[in-house]
């Protein structure tokens, strides 16, 4: 068997919930103080030993970029979970609380799946500043967030695995964001002194929006002691290996080339593959600034957004290797609660083209999902408008009165 299938395999075949058997009690887990600066997201192996989905520690944090103003407070957070290898492993958020004081039952929380920012640890939304390389992929998001916070929902805000925290970044590796996504609200749930409700509901946009069906699909298993109502995927990233199809038909310059040129990175060291034997030489050569620079700066300042994305993979490469790892990427998964899909018909980067194929897909494995379409709307536009972001609170708020 290969390096791939061994890894793959256990996430083909129920181990998600013979791993939930295995976890660790809640009570073998312990609370440190946190330390000051970016020392708060490396923890010991000693601290980050103990039950998946609880605290390691916490601090509130004010800045401006990162705290919603509509929150009460935002905690820092770093927290216990698991590498797809089994190895405990640290994962860093925010969890904002509402203002008020908290209903009967505690506030119903939401876990958010973040988009595309960047492999860097710099890139981590909890690491947000005014000059932070990576704020306008992380800002945007802010007023639906504090719309959210006005309606009484906790929002909690993962990193995922190896952003901020030491360890590569597994970008697209469903099952590995959606555990960040799952044991942030375990974590916070079991956090007595914030009043969190087992009511929770699961969103994320682009990557988060993959990230958010990969949570959903593992979160019974998972977060048994929690009530998932709901799950809603803003332009859901998704068919990775059928856009690698795509490849050779963009003859043009794109930002592009910077969004393939992680996802190659990233499914090659799942596989356990090098992703230079992949590439041409002149995008191999960007591989380093993966883990130094943000996806803005990929597309934007770096030459790499001046590479047509039909020249980035060596000629005639064998791509097999990889490919399966590609394919685990797609959220074509079995979800036992809602779906709310949303997609903008201008959005050139997660396209309709292939948004629309998932509802199908979904269905088909027993979901129910509801799937909605919006002209003009951008990929950032339909998270960002007014018509959208109304549209899912309004679901939300249904799903919570179930």
């Amino acid at each position: 068997m290969s390096k791939s299938s061994s890894r793959l395999l256990p996430l083909v075949i129920g181990s998600v919930a013979a791993t939930a058997m295995l976890l660790p009690s809640a009570s073998m887990a312990k609370t440190f103080k946190a330390p000051s600066g970016n020392a708060f997201y490396t923890a010991s192996a000693g601290q980050i030993a103990g039950a998946p989905g609880t605290m390691i520690w916490s601090r509130t944090i004010k800045t401006k970029a990162v705290a919603l103003s509509q929150a009460s407070k935002t905690l820092l957070v770093l927290y216990r979970s698991t590498a797809l290898n089994g190895d405990p492993i640290a994962v860093s958020g925010t969890i904002d609380v509402p203002k008020g004081k908290a209903p009967k039952g505690g506030w119903n929380m939401i876990s958010w799946a973040h988009g595309t920012t960047g492999m860097a640890d710099v890139c981590a939304p909890s690491r947000n500043s005014s000059n932070s390389p990576a704020k306008d992929y992380i800002s945007y998001t802010d007023a639906t967030y504090n719309a959210w916070l006005k309606k009484g929902y906790a929002i909690l805000r993962t990193d995922y695995e190896g952003l901020g925290t030491p360890g590569h970044h597994p970008y697209l590796i469903g099952h590995s964001e959606g555990r960040g996504v799952i044991d942030i609200a375990r974590a916070a749930y079991g956090t007595k002194s914030l009043h969190m409700a087992k009511k929770w509901l699961i969103a994320g946009h682009s990557q988060g929006g993959q990230a958010a069906t990969f949570a959903a699909a593992d979160a019974p298993a998972r977060a048994p002691q929690l009530e998932l109502k709901g799950v809603v995927a803003f332009a859901p990233a998704s068919h990775i290996y059928e856009q690698k199809k795509l490849l050779s038909i963009l003859k043009n310059p794109s930002p592009l080339t910077g969004l393939a040129t992680m996802i190659v990175a990233s499914a090659a060291r799942e596989a356990g593959l090098n992703a230079a034997d992949y590439l041409s030489a002149q995008v191999a050569a960007f591989l380093p600034q993966l883990e130094i620079v943000c996806s803005a700066q990929l597309a934007q300042t770096s030459k790499l957004g001046g590479i047509a994305p039909n020249t980035m993979l060596k000629p005639g490469v064998d791509t097999s290797p990889v490919d399966p790892t590609l394919r685990a990427m797609n959220p074509d998964l079995a979800i036992a609660v809602p779906v709310f899909i949303l997609q903008g018909l201008a959005d050139t980067t997660v396209q309709n083209l292939f948004t629309k194929k998932l509802p199908p897909l979904l269905r088909a494995r027993g979901a129910k999902v509801d799937f909605k379409t919006y002209a003009g709307l951008s990929h950032s536009g339909i998270v960002m408008d007014k018509k959208s972001s109304g549209d899912a609170t309004a679901w939300i708020k249904k799903q919570f009165a179930k």
